[in-house]
């Protein structure tokens, strides 16, 4: 039986923002976190990208502070990166329309003096990437006193090496009791020991397992030089790769930023339509860039993985990992942008020899392998590897891989230690 939003105890305001947002049917995450979220009760939800994890999180949150006493926020939502945080605030602006509350959104690379001048104007609910947030608390522009709700989305990446130190002087501004929501789309064992520390009995909502990716995203490993890559990549972007036509909108993920800026300037010495999204980027041309590929004016938009969660644009065609990512969630991450709302995409991952060890950990963290695709009638170099069904390959691979269970790693080992 179909579940509606009025069955998941949302009152008649928060629910008129649903429809302000357009939503009909809630999604299995929404279905499961919202009633839970509703008693009060700490949460660790992992669901797939697309699947609706704002909405999940961020229409209980509005309705428990509702009517909270003293100054704001009463909710505080941290996000990794600047495109979330606005992405975020965009879901609950609509809803707070209809609520008659107010949510301020700061970030880094936007101007301190206005944000400033929002957070004294008040605010029921909160959004901040953790280094501005942290920048005006300890200028005494914002408390986080009177806050009854914390929402840690990307959860993994929060609670990680790089956010962690910011994230945890933030909870020691929170009074001591408050409720604790995790989101994300991985939850993976590393970060266990952080989360058992920090709620206390939480339930958990497990739409997908560590690792699962959407069965609406067509994945696709074409083994090719370094040498090659760009080449690949304009050869699939002429001609539609396995999807069989040109695509519109191309997400092109690599590991750095030098490698973003060299990929788009030879896609745009072709006669490409391309922009750019990285850290060292303003967040004005962040933004704009993000606008022209939502709009269409550019068909492919070039990235790095701090990007790779918060690219939410509908209609995107096709991710091509141009690099394969070190880490296994990025990986889960990256191809996610594509294959939303139940539309099909295509991911493809280009992989050189010498990023054999990183595809054994995303293959082990998904636990499957990637199809190798080659592209009808493109002339590919004879340095490549071509990894087989079960990955017994040529010589040269079959030696690496010997030489990885040699060392007691195993065939994908490394920090996950899996073995076949």
């Amino acid at each position: 039986m179909t579940t509606t939003f009025a069955e998941l105890g949302l009152n008649e305001q928060i629910l008129a923002g649903v429809d302000s947002l357009g939503f009909t049917t809630p999604t299995p995450v929404q279905a499961q976190a919202i009633p839970v979220v509703l008693t009060g009760r700490d949460i660790v939800a992992s669901a797939q990208t697309g699947t609706g994890k704002t909405a999940a999180f961020a229409l209980p949150t509005l309705q428990l502070i509702a009517g909270a006493k003293g100054k704001g926020p009463h909710a505080l939502v941290v996000t990794p990166t600047r495109e979330l945080a606005a992405q975020i605030e965009s879901v609950v602006s609509v809803v707070c329309e209809k609520t008659g509350q107010r949510a301020v959104i700061v970030m880094g690379g936007a101007k301190f003096d206005r944000q400033i001048k929002e957070l004294e104007r008040g605010c029921d609910l909160l959004v901040a990437t953790p280094g501005r947030l942290i920048d005006l608390m300890e200028h005494k522009h914002v408390s986080l006193a009177n806050v009854g709700v914390l929402v840690l989305d990307e959860a993994d990446r929060m609670l990680d090496m790089g956010f962690w130190p910011s994230v945890r002087r933030i909870m020691h501004a929170l009074p001591e009791k408050h409720q604790t929501l995790l989101f994300s789309a991985t939850i993976p064992p590393s970060i266990k020991s952080t989360i058992d520390a920090l709620l206390t009995d939480p339930a958990t909502v497990e739409i997908s397992r560590v690792g699962e990716t959407a069965d609406t995203v067509e994945e696709h490993l074409c083994p090719v030089t370094q040498g090659q890559k760009t080449e690949l990549l304009r050869a699939l972007l002429d001609t539609g790769g396995a999807a069989g036509e040109k695509p519109e909108r191309v997400l092109v993920f690599c590991r750095t930023k030098h490698r973003v800026d060299d990929v788009s300037k030879t896609l745009k010495a072709a006669g490409v339509r391309v922009d750019v999204m990285h850290a060292d980027r303003p967040q004005q041309a962040r933004a704009r860039a993000l606008e022209r590929f939502r709009e269409g004016k550019v068909q492919v938009l070039v990235a790095t993985d701090v990007m790779s969660r918060g690219i939410d644009v509908s209609g995107i065609d096709a991710v091509v990992n141009f690099d394969v990512p070190m880490d296994p969630e990025d990986y889960v991450h990256r191809i996610g942008r594509t294959g939303r709302a139940g539309a099909t995409g295509h991911a493809y991952t280009f992989v050189a020899p010498d990023e054999i060890s990183p595809l054994r950990e995303i293959e082990y963290f998904t636990k499957k392998l990637v199809p190798v695709w080659d592209l009808p009638g493109f002339t590919y170099d004879a340095g490549r590897i071509i990894p087989q069904e079960g990955r017994a390959t040529k010589r040269s691979t079959r030696t690496m891989f010997a030489g990885s269970r040699q060392r007691g790693r195993g065939f994908g080992g490394g920090r996950y230690g899996r073995h076949y």
